[in-house]
């Protein structure tokens, strides 16, 4: 079976050699518009592009605003900073997640919390949010949501959308509200994807976007911050350092970040975006292959949940057993086709293993499963 799908990977790139999880295309403007940044002399943090590449981010996902940001964390960071997160205070993520969702918690001196995802969504389950709230929580006097056990304000809730698979934001907002709780986004893998026709990362407060080299739309490196114009505008001034316009002067009037994104990668992102509509149909096409590939076999393609556009940024199945993923992970990557599990859950890592879960069943036997396959663009769509 496995090296039947090592078969049909090779077939739908059309190679021997090797084949990488997730690469980049760039068959549109981006070396022009690099160009034209190059002869500009404005290569760094301000430039025409950079403005260009927030104004159409904007338009694409439908948010009132989008700040460019150096990495997709930078822009987390900064959005939980702008939700209200302080130090020593809770936040509610999911376990099964990357990294950078719980660093950027730390960085804002605060602790996650984490509660369990739903199997279909592979994103933050409403019900498991509302069972550690009504369990660990409660409203104070003045509407604040604070934990039972110490009185610690629980400031926010961070969902993640998986593989670019939008969670179930009905739930999650119904929830949100409930408990007074800000909804920040991590929608750094699903540029492109829609719940019930809206943009993912436009439901919350804030939501934030990642343009790293292997995401559906690449700046190298960069993230965005959507939100509406008065966070935005505060959003802006926090991630250049907090300087206030001056002829001449060097103003900062608190401590900002210097989390800009050069122009240079704006405008390989103005670019990229161009092309990100084609990237979709293509990266949609070849999920409706693997699935019917592996239709009836033991392994379960992850599929969009009901009501979404799934950006498929990166196909996942779900293998039988523990030891059936290990097995198609040797077997695959002996065989030059790259494939990945998904990542430790958060609260294995040394950094987080003190923080407050609730059980996990879903995240742990997910955790257990899945294999990400292959899933770049197809090389018929290149042209």
């Amino acid at each position: 079976m496995f090296d039947a799908l090592v078969r049909f990977v090779r077939e739908q790139y059309r190679t021997e050699d090797f084949i990488p999880l997730h690469a980049p295309v760039f068959k549109g403007q981006e070396s022009g518009y690099v160009q034209e940044t190059i002869a500009s002399t404005f290569v760094s943090s301000v430039g025409a592009f950079v403005d260009r590449f927030e104004k159409d981010a904007a338009a694409y996902t439908g948010a009132a605003r989008a700040v460019a940001t150096v990495n997709g964390t930078a822009a987390l960071h900064a959005a939980l900073l702008l939700a209200g997160v302080q130090r020593d205070e809770l936040v509610i993520t999911q376990a099964l997640t990357f990294v950078a969702t719980c660093n950027a918690i730390a960085y804002c001196g605060a602790q996650p919390v984490f509660v369990d995802v739903d199997r279909h969504t592979l994103g933050m389950s409403p019900a498991s949010l509302e069972a550690w709230l009504q369990a660990h929580a409660r409203l104070d006097a003045d509407g604040n949501c604070r934990s039972k056990d110490g009185d610690r304000r629980i400031a926010a809730c961070l969902p993640m959308h998986t593989f670019g698979h939008p969670a179930d934001l009905d739930g999650l907002v119904s929830v949100c509200e409930r408990w007074n709780l800000p909804l920040v986004e991590d929608a750094a893998e699903s540029l492109g994807s829609l719940y019930r026709g809206k943009h993912t990362g436009s439901f919350g407060l804030l939501g934030t976007l990642s343009f790293n080299g292997n995401k559906i739309i690449t700046t190298g490196g960069g993230g965005m911050i959507l939100t509406n114009e008065a966070l935005g505008a505060r959003a802006k001034h926090l991630t250049t350092t907090a300087k206030r316009p001056h002829p001449f002067e060097y103003v900062h009037d608190e401590v900002g970040f210097n989390y800009r994104l050069p122009n240079l990668n704006a405008a390989l992102g103005c670019a990229q975006l161009e092309q990100l509509e084609h990237f979709i149909a293509s990266k949609r096409e070849l999920a409706s292959r693997y699935a019917a590939h592996l239709e009836g076999s033991e392994l379960i393609f992850v599929q969009e949940p009901e009501h979404c556009r799934s950006n498929y940024w990166l196909n996942a199945v779900i293998c039988p057993s523990r030891e059936q993923r290990d097995f198609l992970l040797q077997v695959s990557n002996a065989a030059d086709v790259m494939t990945r599990p998904i990542w430790q859950l958060m609260c294995d890592l040394p950094a987080y293993a003190h923080c407050p879960r609730d059980g996990l069943e879903q995240s742990r036997w997910l955790a257990d499963r899945i294999v990400n396959l292959p899933s770049s663009v197809l090389p018929e769509h290149l042209s």
